[in-house]
């Protein structure tokens, strides 16, 4: 499994094309997705290990910083927030369920997983960018007082990053709810 994950979300889709050749070739990493996510942004997700994803993330930074939003090296990520972003978590349509959305694919990931290492919740989804302006939302499961917490914990990092959007805890959602989520 992955060791680490790197994010960089930048404000110019040619700048982002350029800069993932630059952090590609800059270390041993693998890329996970490249891609413009909203008009005007690109956005960048890296593997590899803590050592060779922070240094291609910081030559990336050191050589497009005029260009860079928001960016997150992410070092022995849960499992779940893996899975999620590859899309193949398997949400669970029971308990309470909690919301985080950010405004930056990055944060998003990185509150995802800080919620999951905080209490016993499961991701239910985890979306960043494309559709969502830039933005990225994570859906956690579970019983309330552990998704009140998982929340917390991961909004928390998101509005110390000044990239909080909004919150949301449902303690029994509708059962046409969960089939529309």
């Amino acid at each position: 499994m992955y060791k680490a994950v790197g994010v960089i979300e930048l404000k110019s889709i040619p700048k982002g094309v350029e800069a993932t050749d630059a952090a590609l070739k800059s270390a041993g990493v693998q890329m996970v997705s490249a891609h413009p996510s909203c008009p005007g942004k690109y956005e960048i997700i890296l593997t590899g290990s803590i050592s060779n994803v922070t240094a291609s993330v910081d030559h990336v930074l050191s050589k497009f910083d005029g260009y860079v939003i928001d960016s997150s090296v992410m070092g022995r990520i849960d499992e779940q927030v893996i899975s999620a972003l590859f899309g193949t978590q398997t949400g669970n349509k029971s308990g309470s369920l909690g919301m985080i959305e950010t405004f930056s694919a990055a944060t998003s990931i990185k509150a995802a997983d800080i919620a999951v290492k905080t209490a016993k919740v499961e991701i239910y989804d985890l979306r960043v960018s494309r559709g969502l302006g830039g933005k990225g939302v994570v859906m956690i499961t579970g019983e309330v007082g552990d998704v009140t917490a998982a929340v917390e914990a991961g909004a928390n990092y998101a509005k110390q990053s000044a990239q909080l959007s909004s919150t949301a805890i449902i303690p029994a959602p509708h059962a046409e709810l969960w089939e529309q989520l």
